[in-house]
């Protein structure tokens, strides 16, 4: 049984399983989580310097979590304090010795798997022996293309379920890893080789998928006073450097989070305003302010907000192969736009926390909309309406998220399994629902006329 709708239009079931949204579009201004792809190599840097570093984080999240724990079990001494929605983490550095440390230590990643993949060549740098436990869906998610580079430098491995072993030491010298599988590969050797005794280099092999995430590593490998050279797809690492990321560093807010209140606010008439956002940020997420102008919204932008509110939509062709984590978010705004929406390069969705090209449409369709799966990509029919429903979440916090902001032009409530899961990225997003993005007059509760026409 769910509890009475709050006045905005949100009510979890007194068992916490599922959560209601009430129909109607919504409006107001609301700030967003800092960046975990920024916060994940801030972090780690940190962590490597030699030096104190202060690092500030807006509402962090299940994955940030992972790799402070991890971090602290490699040896580094970090603290937090609370203030509001920021959290202070003072981190002392991991020592490195010269010798490997025989003592197997204990990192549990949960279900992030740039804490995995980030910090598996770092422990190989530091010839660290440990034992990586994974949960979900991470285990099944490709690792074979980073471990047989690593293993070609004195790295050791083996797996036992969803606990992978790990030991030896990198040796400095010659790598090489394909690019269209996974950037967070690359950003793990980037971390690692400045700690080895010479230079190596890290050749990437044909097209490289997610470039503005390899973006975001080179920026914190500049800050933490790193050098390297990237000329005709090779990397050239000097050895023997030494991380000084110091001072103090405010994590920039996550337009990956973002994306979803902005599409949202293609729905609503006085608009919806997210605050925190740096124009000029390296992430790539940025560019649902390219998409949502593509189907047609209003966006206005300054240095760091951006309002989006409604206008008449129509389908578009999205390639996603740069921006696979707007996905859901594309897909939700796209269920209710005139058209066809063709979205294609998102292959490697299938080994997200759920499969979520099937786990996308199948949220379209549970709420009246018409989606179909491709091998890459989606197809989406759009409709002035949609009829609200039942939703299954498959625990992935980008499904939840897209089926709440589905609401805004649903005919009827939509339940959503497993709210909890959006504590992966965005803890607070309920409650940015409930308090800050507040039902617009005349649109909620069934009364959505308005909100579920086009301009």
């Amino acid at each position: 049984m769910n509890k009475k709708p709050s006045e905005n239009g949100i009510s979890f079931a007194e068992d916490g399983r599922s959560v209601t949204v009430m129909p109607g579009s919504r409006s107001g201004t609301a700030y967003v989580p800092s960046s975990k792809s920024v916060a994940h190599r801030m972090l780690i840097c940190a962590a490597l310097s030699g030096s104190r570093t202060e690092i500030t984080i807006r509402e962090k999240s299940k994955d940030i979590d992972a790799t402070v724990s991890c971090l602290k079990a490699l040896g580094a001494v970090i603290t937090e304090s609370t203030e509001g929605n920021d959290t202070h983490f003072v981190i002392d550095p991991i020592g490195r010795g010269g010798q490997c440390n025989s003592e197997q230590v204990s990192l549990n990643v949960g279900e992030s798997g740039s804490t995995l993949r980030f910090l598996v060549p770092v422990v190989c740098a530091l010839g660290k022996m440990a034992v990586f436990t994974m949960e979900g869906r991470l285990p099944e998610r490709p690792m074979d293309a980073l471990l047989d580079a690593l293993s070609g430098g004195g790295g050791t491995f083996s797996r036992c379920g969803n606990e992978l072993f790990v030991s030896g030491r990198l040796r400095s010298g010659s790598y090489s890893l394909p690019g269209n599988i996974s950037s967070q590969f690359i950003t793990g050797m980037l971390l690692a080789l400045p700690l080895l005794e010479g230079v190596s280099t890290l050749t990437i092999e044909g097209k490289t998928e997610s470039q503005d995430y390899i973006k975001l590593t080179e920026d914190a490998l500049r800050k933490s006073g790193i050098e390297f050279s990237f000329a005709g797809g090779q990397y050239t690492v000097p050895g023997c450097q030494r991380y000084s990321l110091s001072g103090g560093h405010f994590i920039e807010g996550d337009w990956s989070g973002a994306a979803f209140l902005l599409c949202e606010g293609g729905a609503s008439v006085n608009g919806i305003t997210v605050c925190g956002l740096r124009a000029d940020s390296a992430q790539g997420d940025k560019r649902i302010i390219d998409v949502l102008r593509a189907f047609g919204a209003s966006v206005e932008q300054t240095d760091d907000s951006v309002t989006v509110r409604k206008k008449t939509l129509r389908g578009i062709d999205a390639d996603a192969s740069g921006i696979p984590d707007l996905v859901p978010a594309i897909a939700a705004l796209a269920a209710v736009s005139e058209g066809i929406t063709r979205i294609t390069g998102a292959a490697r969705l299938r080994l997200k926390e759920s499969d979520r090209l099937i786990s996308t449409a199948s949220m379209i369709k549970s709420i009246g909309g018409e989606a179909f799966t491709q091998p890459d990509g989606l197809v989406i029919a759009g409709r002035s309406a949609l009829s609200g429903g039942s939703v299954d979440s498959f625990g992935d916090h980008r499904i939840a998220m897209a089926a709440a902001i589905s609401a805004a032009r649903a005919k009827g409530p939509v339940v959503i399994s497993d709210p909890c899961c959006v504590s992966k990225s965005f803890p607070d997003f309920w409650d940015v629902l409930k308090n800050d993005i507040t039902l617009e007059r005349g649109t909620g509760c069934g009364c959505l006329k308005e909100a579920g026409e086009n301009e």
